[in-house]
């Protein structure tokens, strides 16, 4: 006669009252037992030869804030459509607009959707819309929505993507491309009775009543002699478990920092919001460049100014951008406005911070670093976003070179675990000599850009009052982090996907 616990007797003959085969789910409704303790006696039952385990994947959907408004009101191109047919089949695409009282943000899709589903046609020249066909039948997408609708998505209730007709499903894509949808994967596990099994339950089962705790009642009384004691497989492996964790960007800048330290810097930190004096005009760069514009840069709008630091410094910055005052430069030759330098913007670099520290601590030697958030005006794609982090740092002592500027980044790339690096001349604004740092992946087999780097020009010290040589290096740490994680796409990194955060290993 085969022997099993409590739970596992129990787990047996609900799966046989529900004929032979049951979800965890449902075994658990039944037996009010948890699930762990469920798919513990599935596994004992599994390993007799009693029970065997199905998994099953299942794509679980829902819709979201924007799901759900369409869901209500349609999709953008369907309200299109219904104000079109009530103006006659044509009519100019702000009047469809304005008679569908279609949100300014579905405009464009409504119109790409209309043209993509060939409801409609678009005359660009004149500006019309005319109607292709009438009635404009409901296409997939619609119907899935319908469907949904049907089942009390708005409730929250969630549907199956394999329980759903073949006409139905391609439509999950749609609205999933659409950012209609969230979806998720989930393992659903079936416990089915096997032909052994079903044999011993006609034989008949002996139920081992066990204690998995020898108390101090069991031993006093003496019981203990008698009682069965749970035997306990100390090499099954346990249940995953999943303890808090730092995020892996934020590893690798703690370990940025660590080495930083290490090597005898002292970090900094500075104002998110900024002049345009300390982010622009006190490292040289001319009102009137690119970099400046609204396409680049983050300008505030309230409040839009910011004060400019004492007249002394305000005014020699001021003659070196007009005629280079002493710094044996000729200058931008332009009038310099203090209106443009009030103005605050999101800082672009960390630059604007250790230009401000320099300002304030003019005494050598100084070694300083900063590792924080900057802002642009970047087109978000796999390699940029408008916020992202920058390494910075700087050097002032007597008679420090370009070749001190190149063996502490150096140092600094190996310490990262980074052992092939090289640099090359290059051309940065406000550094004089530069250079640009690469380094070897062994993984990829490429050398990669990171920091660019160089001394600070005269006549970016000059005006400070600055006496001795500054070497300043800086570059996006995103890209740095990238090449240490192996991922391809800079978003991923701040998508927050458990998964990836939990697989990561921790970084050293």
């Amino acid at each position: 006669m085969v022997e099993l616990r409590e739970n596992e007797h129990k787990t047996l003959r609900i799966i046989e009252k529900l004929g032979g085969k049951a979800s965890v789910q449902r075994i658990m409704k039944e037996s009010g037992l948890p699930d762990a303790a469920i798919m513990r006696a599935a596994l004992t039952l599994q390993e007799k030869n009693l029970a065997k385990i199905l998994a099953k994947n299942q794509t679980i959907i829902r819709l979201n804030i924007e799901g759900k408004l369409h869901e209500k009101n349609g999709l953008p191109e369907r309200r299109l459509i219904r104000a079109l047919t009530k103006l006659g089949g044509k009519a100019s695409i702000t009047k469809a607009v304005e008679n569908a009282e279609l949100e300014k943000q579905f405009v464009p899709i409504a119109l790409g959707w209309l043209v993509r589903k060939k409801w409609a046609t678009i005359d660009t020249k004149t500006n019309m819309i005319q109607l292709l066909e009438k009635p404009v039948k409901e296409e997939a997408d619609e119907k899935l929505l319908g469907f949904l609708k049907r089942k009390g998505m708005i409730e929250g209730k969630q549907v199956i993507v394999e329980d759903l007709s073949s006409e139905l499903q391609p439509a999950v894509k749609i609205l999933k491309r659409r950012k209609l949808l969230d979806v998720n994967e989930k393992t659903n596990r079936v416990i089915e009775i096997t032909q052994a099994g079903w044999k011993t339950i006609r034989k008949g089962i002996r139920v081992i009543n066990e204690v998995t705790q020898l108390t101090p009642e069991l031993i006093i009384t003496g019981k203990w002699r008698k009682t069965e004691l749970t035997r306990f497989d100390v090499t099954t492996k346990g249940p995953m478990v999943y303890p808090a964790k730092t995020h892996p960007v934020q590893q690798i800048i703690q370990n940025v920092k660590e080495i930083f330290a290490e090597m005898g810097f002292t970090e900094i930190r500075g104002p998110i919001v900024e002049t345009a004096f300390w982010n622009f005009d006190a490292l040289f760069q001319p009102q009137d460049h690119p970099a400046r514009e609204m396409h680049d840069t983050f300008y505030l709008k309230y409040p839009k100014t910011g004060r400019l630091p004492k007249k002394s410094i305000v005014k020699k910055v001021a003659e070196t951008h007009q005629n280079g005052w002493k710094t044996g430069s000729r200058g931008w030759q332009y009038s310099w406005s203090p209106k443009v330098a009030k103005k605050l913007v999101f800082r672009t670099h960390t630059t604007a911070t250790t230009i401000r520290y320099l300002a304030e601590h003019k005494k050598p030697p100084v070694k300083v670093f900063s590792v924080d958030r900057v802002y642009r005006n970047e087109k978000m794609d796999y390699k940029s976003l408008a916020e992202f982090h920058q390494i910075e740092g700087i050097i002032m002592d007597k008679n420090v070179t370009l070749r001190d500027l190149i063996g502490t980044l150096k140092e600094f790339y190996v310490r990262l675990g980074l052992k092939k690096v090289r640099f090359w001349p290059s051309y940065f604004p406000y550094t004089e000599p530069s250079a640009q740092s690469t380094v070897y992946i062994p993984e990829l087999k490429k050398w990669f850009e990171l920091c660019g780097m160089g001394l600070f020009r005269p006549e970016v010290l000059a005006p400070l009052d600055i006496k001795n040589p500054v070497l300043a290096w800086g570059g996006g740490l995103e890209r740095l982090i990238m090449l240490k994680l192996g991922i391809d796409d800079i978003r991923f990194m701040y998508k927050n996907d458990l998964n990836w955060i939990r697989r990561t290993p921790t970084c050293q």
